[in-house]
Protein backbone atom coordinates (compact mmCIF):
# COMPACT_ATOMS: atom_id res chain seq x y z
CA UNK A 1 0.00 0.00 0.00
CA UNK A 2 1.14 3.50 -0.80
CA UNK A 3 1.39 5.96 2.09
CA UNK A 4 -0.08 9.34 1.10
CA UNK A 5 0.30 12.68 2.86
CA UNK A 6 -2.79 14.88 3.29
CA UNK A 7 -1.53 17.46 0.81
CA UNK A 8 -1.33 14.64 -1.80
CA UNK A 9 -4.91 13.36 -1.35
CA UNK A 10 -6.11 15.11 -4.55
CA UNK A 11 -3.02 14.13 -6.51
CA UNK A 12 -3.53 10.39 -5.97
CA UNK A 13 -7.31 10.40 -6.45
CA UNK A 14 -8.67 8.68 -9.55
CA UNK A 15 -11.70 10.96 -9.38
CA UNK A 16 -13.28 13.51 -7.10
CA UNK A 17 -16.98 13.34 -6.38
CA UNK A 18 -18.81 16.43 -5.15
CA UNK A 19 -22.16 16.06 -3.40
CA UNK A 20 -24.41 19.12 -3.16
CA UNK A 21 -27.53 18.41 -1.09
CA UNK A 22 -27.32 14.77 -2.15
CA UNK A 23 -26.78 15.45 -5.87
CA UNK A 24 -23.57 13.92 -7.23
CA UNK A 25 -21.12 15.29 -9.80
CA UNK A 26 -17.90 13.42 -10.58
CA UNK A 27 -14.67 14.87 -11.95
CA UNK A 28 -11.94 12.73 -13.47
CA UNK A 29 -9.86 15.23 -15.42
CA UNK A 30 -9.87 18.66 -16.96
CA UNK A 31 -10.30 22.18 -15.69
CA UNK A 32 -12.71 21.32 -12.85
CA UNK A 33 -10.35 18.75 -11.36
CA UNK A 34 -7.45 21.21 -11.63
CA UNK A 35 -9.52 23.86 -9.81
CA UNK A 36 -10.38 21.43 -7.01
CA UNK A 37 -6.76 20.33 -6.68
CA UNK A 38 -5.46 23.92 -6.56
CA UNK A 39 -8.11 24.89 -4.00
CA UNK A 40 -7.17 21.85 -1.88
CA UNK A 41 -3.55 22.99 -1.85
CA UNK A 42 -4.57 26.51 -0.83
CA UNK A 43 -6.88 25.18 1.88
CA UNK A 44 -4.04 23.28 3.52
CA UNK A 45 -1.55 26.16 3.61
CA UNK A 46 -0.73 26.87 7.24
CA UNK A 47 -2.88 23.97 8.46
CA UNK A 48 -1.81 21.09 10.62
CA UNK A 49 -3.07 17.61 11.37
CA UNK A 50 -4.40 16.67 14.80
CA UNK A 51 -5.90 13.52 16.28
CA UNK A 52 -9.62 13.29 15.45
CA UNK A 53 -11.92 13.39 18.47
CA UNK A 54 -14.51 10.99 17.11
CA UNK A 55 -15.16 8.21 14.68
CA UNK A 56 -17.43 7.90 11.68
CA UNK A 57 -20.48 5.65 11.67
CA UNK A 58 -21.42 4.56 8.15
CA UNK A 59 -25.21 5.00 8.36
CA UNK A 60 -24.94 8.42 10.01
CA UNK A 61 -22.39 9.59 7.45
CA UNK A 62 -24.51 8.42 4.50
CA UNK A 63 -27.50 10.25 5.96
CA UNK A 64 -25.49 13.45 6.57
CA UNK A 65 -24.28 13.44 2.94
CA UNK A 66 -27.84 14.19 1.81
CA UNK A 67 -27.46 17.84 2.83
CA UNK A 68 -24.69 20.36 2.46
CA UNK A 69 -21.55 20.09 0.36
CA UNK A 70 -19.23 17.10 0.51
CA UNK A 71 -16.06 16.21 -1.40
CA UNK A 72 -15.01 12.60 -1.86
CA UNK A 73 -11.61 11.53 -3.15
CA UNK A 74 -11.91 8.13 -4.85
CA UNK A 75 -8.81 5.96 -5.34
CA UNK A 76 -7.98 3.03 -7.61
CA UNK A 77 -6.95 0.82 -4.70
CA UNK A 78 -6.09 0.88 -1.04
CA UNK A 79 -3.81 3.65 0.26
CA UNK A 80 -2.73 4.59 3.78
CA UNK A 81 -2.04 7.66 5.87
CA UNK A 82 -0.66 7.38 9.40
CA UNK A 83 -1.05 3.62 9.20
CA UNK A 84 -4.80 3.82 8.51
CA UNK A 85 -6.01 2.34 5.20
CA UNK A 86 -8.62 3.87 2.89
CA UNK A 87 -10.10 3.46 -0.57
CA UNK A 88 -11.99 6.77 -0.49
CA UNK A 89 -11.84 9.88 1.65
CA UNK A 90 -14.85 12.07 2.43
CA UNK A 91 -14.94 15.65 3.71
CA UNK A 92 -17.88 17.81 4.73
CA UNK A 93 -17.19 21.24 3.25
CA UNK A 94 -18.71 24.14 5.16
CA UNK A 95 -17.53 27.66 4.45
CA UNK A 96 -17.29 28.58 8.14
CA UNK A 97 -15.39 25.47 9.32
CA UNK A 98 -11.98 26.22 10.83
CA UNK A 99 -11.08 22.53 10.80
CA UNK A 100 -12.52 19.34 9.40
CA UNK A 101 -12.61 15.57 9.63
CA UNK A 102 -11.45 13.43 6.74
CA UNK A 103 -13.60 10.30 6.85
CA UNK A 104 -12.08 7.05 5.60
CA UNK A 105 -14.01 4.55 3.47
CA UNK A 106 -13.09 0.89 3.14
CA UNK A 107 -15.05 -1.81 1.30
CA UNK A 108 -15.44 -3.98 4.40
CA UNK A 109 -17.01 -1.29 6.63
CA UNK A 110 -17.97 1.71 4.52
CA UNK A 111 -17.48 5.09 6.19
CA UNK A 112 -16.78 3.52 9.54
CA UNK A 113 -13.93 4.10 11.94
CA UNK A 114 -11.25 6.57 12.85
CA UNK A 115 -10.87 9.80 10.91
CA UNK A 116 -8.10 12.26 10.21
CA UNK A 117 -8.54 15.85 11.40
CA UNK A 118 -7.11 19.04 9.90
CA UNK A 119 -6.96 22.29 11.87
CA UNK A 120 -6.98 25.35 9.61
CA UNK A 121 -5.69 27.65 12.39
CA UNK A 122 -6.91 31.13 11.43
CA UNK A 123 -8.39 30.09 8.07
CA UNK A 124 -11.75 28.68 7.02
CA UNK A 125 -13.01 26.42 4.26
CA UNK A 126 -14.72 29.34 2.48
CA UNK A 127 -12.53 29.42 -0.66
CA UNK A 128 -12.62 25.63 -1.08
CA UNK A 129 -16.40 25.72 -0.53
CA UNK A 130 -16.84 28.40 -3.22
CA UNK A 131 -14.78 26.44 -5.75
CA UNK A 132 -16.90 23.32 -5.23
CA UNK A 133 -20.18 25.27 -5.35
CA UNK A 134 -19.18 27.05 -8.56
CA UNK A 135 -18.44 23.83 -10.49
Amino acid sequence: MVNVEIKQFCEYAQKIAVYKDGDLCEYTDGESLNKISAAWGELLKGSYEMPAFGVSLNDETLSAMQSGVWAEFVYDGCYTHDGMPFERLLIEVNESFRGFNIIRYNTDGGYCGRCFYVNLQDGTMSDFYRVLCDL
